[in-house]
């Protein structure tokens, strides 16, 4: 018999993807039990319903954190193991050419925020980390203390969208307004650029004439709480597997990407 996996959870706001998770680990769809919900926000809706499961529950505010900073950056200490360099060298969310002083801010104060968060974890050993509806990028430094083992990440998001199309926070608006006739709901790891990690499940639904923007995001949200608790379910019988493949573009240049392997059950 499977070990249950204990999965911690991020939320930013109602936490609908939460709910589902938490049911599905309750009815035995998932092998695994939520031990921690987290947010960005101290108002998140989630947070009660977490509560009222009996599941510890913090919050770390970045928004109050990004102010203070911006106000009085010298009364924040940085991590001790905090390295602007390697983050700034790893992550992809931010062209390279664009690093402004700016841009070095943002990382500072995410990186700030994540050790935070590593914080509030720490009493709560867990086996996946999930985004469910959590609205912040994650910076090499929160990632790579995650995903401690090489080839086994343990980060996995939710994304409304058909991945690799339409990335980032709006992709059922930005599917209804490209006019799109499929819509969708991704499913995939965590990795240092913005909903580029690699994809372990999507589903689609079909969209009509009579669609509205509305009727998308409700059709995306009843796919979502579907393929959330089945790719845990993968994770929790250990099925998945990321492997690098070796491509060459358009340029005829040699490139690499991650992509996952489900194995069957025999």
């Amino acid at each position: 018999m499977l070990k249950k996996i204990r999965i911690g959870i991020l939320i930013s706001g109602s936490g609908t993807n939460m709910d589902a998770i938490i049911s599905a680990c309750e009815e035995g769809i998932i092998n695994g039990d939520v031990v921690f919900a987290g947010s960005d926000n101290p108002e998140a809706k989630g947070l009660d319903k977490a509560r009222k499961k009996g599941i510890p529950t913090f919050v770390v505010n970045y928004s109050k954190i990004i102010r203070k900073f911006r106000e009085s950056p010298e009364n924040f200490l940085f991590p001790a193991d905090f390295d602007l360099e390697d983050i700034r060298i790893k992550q992809s969310l931010i062209s390279h050419m664009e690093q402004t002083d700016k841009v070095i801010r943002f990382i500072e104060t995410r990186a700030i925020a994540e050790a935070r968060l590593l914080d509030h974890m720490k009493p709560y050993p867990f086996d996946l980390l999930v985004l469910a509806g959590f609205m912040r990028n994650l910076t090499p430094y929160f990632i790579d203390r995650v995903n401690v083992t090489p080839g086994h990440p343990r980060i996995m998001n939710i994304h409304p969208a058909l991945l690799p199309a339409f990335p980032g926070t709006d992709g059922y608006g930005e599917t209804f307004r490209y006019g799109c006739k499929v819509g969708g709901c991704t499913v995939h790891f965590i990795d240092y650029g913005e909903d580029s990690g690699p994809i372990i499940g999507q589903k689609s639904f079909a969209i009509t004439e009579t669609d509205t923007l509305d009727t998308i995001r409700q059709k995306g949200l009843a796919l979502e709480y579907q393929l959330f608790p089945e790719c845990i379910q993968l994770f929790a019988e250990d099925r998945l597997a990321t492997v690098t493949m070796t491509y060459t573009d358009e340029r005829g240049n040699l490139r690499q990407r991650s992509i996952v392997k489900i194995a069957q059950i025999h």
